[in-house]
């Protein structure tokens, strides 16, 4: 753990030659969420623990991480292409009380940047050329009740990272075309193999959306 404060609260994980860093992100009111939490005391969930393996480094690591799985703090995952990142959201998710809603991955990277914010945050049948008539929800209400993935968020427009800090923000979406808002209920994971730290001293990736 470095000494800049937007370092802290960092966890590493080791393995095959490579590392995972996990960093909780925790809101402006941290809420334990109500539910029934069916594993021993200071004992791994199965999922983590199959993502820990043997490895008593990993093992310790992530039962740090386990005492916070039923608030409503966001993730952050970063590592290399092919360290695992998807892997340890879906175990994360598996393990807390929202294992029961949809878990709703999204690969910023791939979505064109015309059709991010349609895809993302859905839109009202119309309201642009293509649309259907009937509208569509988007990924952020298709993962109320559970878990939005944001995968490759470094690749997110400007742009689309200004609405998405916002919905993070109210926890509440509005679709493109509408004119009111709806709530959503989701915890928030995020994985990116690019330094976001870096990329937010440069610009490109807002300071606020990586807090």
């Amino acid at each position: 753990v470095g000494p800049n404060p937007i370092e802290r609260n960092v966890m590493r994980l080791n393995g095959s030659g490579r590392s995972l860093f996990i960093q909780v992100v925790p809101p402006a009111t941290i809420r334990v969420l109500p539910g029934p939490v069916h594993q021993e005391e200071n004992k791994l969930p199965k999922a983590l623990k199959a993502v820990a393996g043997e490895d008593h480094s990993i093992q310790r690591n992530l039962k740090k991480l386990s005492r916070l799985l039923n608030t409503n703090m966001s993730v952050l995952v970063s590592g290399e292409t092919g360290t695992g990142k998807e892997y340890l959201a879906k175990a994360i998710h598996q393990s807390c009380v929202r294992a029961q809603g949809p878990f709703v991955p999204v690969n910023c990277g791939a979505l064109p940047e015309n059709l991010i914010e349609s895809e993302l945050f859905g839109y009202e049948g119309g309201s642009f050329t293509g649309a259907l008539s009937k509208g569509k929800k988007g990924l952020i209400r298709e993962a109320h009740g559970g878990t939005l993935f944001l995968d490759e968020i470094g690749d997110m427009p400007l742009g689309s990272q200004t609405r998405l800090l916002r919905v993070l923000a109210e926890r509440e979406v509005m679709p493109v075309g509408g004119t009111r808002p709806f709530p959503v209920d989701m915890r928030v994971i995020a994985a990116s193999h690019r330094d976001l730290l870096g990329m937010v001293k440069k610009g490109s990736f807002r300071e606020d959306l990586y807090f």
